[in-house]
């Protein structure tokens, strides 16, 4: 016959088993990730301005170089190690995104190159891009809209 035990009994239980927060250090390691990711955009970004690209191209070709790190860094296994460490730090930035559409894809590969890359290759980021984009039509139509009423 098991031993019954109370609610007040169980929740000392769990608090003693459970394992501690971590905030501060997990605050730290997002803040340094992020920063880190950041400082290389706007490292690779300045590059491009000192080779006399304007502030547009110098920003488009600057994302399109972070998404192929993060891309990069996923196929060989060290964007995850980030991701550990730095948590929301490592998601956020644009290389987080490039991270949520390889890392399914590689996931799935055996599954072949349309069910398995193609198929999953968008099962965490195409909700965000079918809302994003719903979104800015959505924001684009109320600027028109405001544009010729005022």
């Amino acid at each position: 016959m098991k031993k019954q035990i109370s609610k007040h009994e169980y929740q000392k239980l769990v608090e003693e088993k459970a394992p501690g927060s971590h905030f501060i250090k997990n605050l730290f390691a997002a803040f340094i990730t992020g920063g880190a990711i950041c400082a290389v955009g706007q490292i690779v970004m300045l590059i491009f301005e000192n080779f006399g690209a304007d502030k547009e191209l110098s920003a488009s070709a600057t994302s399109i170089i972070m998404i192929f790190i993060g891309a990069f860094l996923t196929g060989i296994n060290i964007y995850d190690e980030i991701g550990k460490f730095g948590g929301a730090g490592a998601s956020v930035p644009i290389t987080g995104f490039s991270n949520s559409i390889v890392s399914p894809a590689m996931e799935f590969k055996k599954e072949g190159h349309v069910m398995g890359v193609g198929a999953k290759m968008f099962l965490i980021a195409g909700p965000v891009l079918v809302y994003g984009i719903f979104a800015s039509v959505i924001a684009g139509l109320f600027y028109f809209i405001w544009k010729q009423v005022m």
